[in-house]
């Protein structure tokens, strides 16, 4: 059982790295720059430009696992291969360089590989990530709460989640920050649809600071922490972004804390190649 819990926390923080994507190591540093003027369809629009900036990454990190997902804080050394838009290769390792996991998506298909229990599952990563197996397999379901968290912990890299035509925004101006409360469905006279999440944005430089999963009766499922923005490299289309230059602004920090009280995440980036050649032997064999 401790070994399984273990291996939960292992994947939590693999799948937790999975869009945790940017560009190579230097200090943001914010200068005093006055408050930004935006709308809610700007901050949208933003979004989607920093989440197609990134077409590939390579990247090495560290990543801690506390609280309820398994008994002991842990810390896993590890590096994920990453190509748009549905490419990726995650591996994590011990300090010591002991193999802990590996995972591999490519397109709707996923494998996930623990060889400290000898396991080794596959299946459609839409079912792995919502936690909705037509399987029913048991190690399935309880590792799909922890990998859909961690999914979202590392969205912030990509760009914070794109805003989808089935979602509709409106923006509050909260003291030095925006914040956006995006909705799921088309607003109308009756009232606002149901709300998915809160994205708080720095009015300065309208980076994504703070964001809020929602569940179903809009409590909160999950909140998710960035920070130590650093500039990563240039985007694929110099301007896409409204840095400087079209220079990508990423945080090398991200925490997430479960709304349930069950533990937290945190990642940290100690090297970030945005836009490089991915080789396929890279992306590993998912078949």
């Amino acid at each position: 059982m401790k070994s399984e819990r273990t291996a939960i926390g292992i994947v939590l923080v693999a799948i937790g790295v999975m869009a945790f994507v940017s560009g190579c190591v230097g200090v943001f540093t914010q200068q005093a720059i006055p408050p930004r003027r935006a709308t809610a369809e700007e901050l949208a629009s933003l979004l989607r430009q920093r989440e197609m900036a990134i077409s590939s990454l390579k990247g090495l990190f560290t990543a801690k696992v506390r609280g309820g997902w398994f008994p002991i804080a842990s810390r896993v050394e590890g590096a994920v291969y990453y190509r748009r838009p549905h490419a990726m290769r995650l591996r994590g390792f011990t300090p010591m360089g002991s193999e802990l996991f590996e995972f591999i998506q490519t397109d709707d298909f996923y494998l996930l590989r623990l060889p400290t229990m000898g396991r080794l599952l596959r299946g459609r990563s839409s079912e792995f990530l919502s936690g909705e197996f037509s399987s029913g397999l048991k190690e399935e379901q309880s590792l799909a709460r922890p990998v859909q968290l961690s999914a979202w912990a590392v969205g912030g890299i990509l760009g914070t989640g794109m805003i989808t035509s089935e979602e509709t925004v409106r923006v509050e101006e909260e003291g030095d920050r925006y914040r956006l409360e995006v909705y799921a469905g088309k607003r109308n006279n009756s009232g606002d649809t149901r709300p998915v999440r809160r994205l708080w944005f720095d009015r300065r430089t309208l980076l994504v600071v703070q964001e809020d999963r929602l569940g179903r009766s809009g409590e909160i499922d999950a909140t998710i922490h960035y920070e130590d923005f650093r500039p990563v490299g240039v985007a694929v289309r110099r301007g896409i972004d409204l840095e400087t230059d079209g220079v990508l602004i990423r945080p090398f920090k991200i925490v997430l804390e479960d709304g349930q009280g069950q533990g937290s995440i945190q990642i940290t980036f100690h090297e970030i190649l945005p836009n490089q050649p991915i080789r396929t032997e890279e992306l590993g064999e998912a078949l």
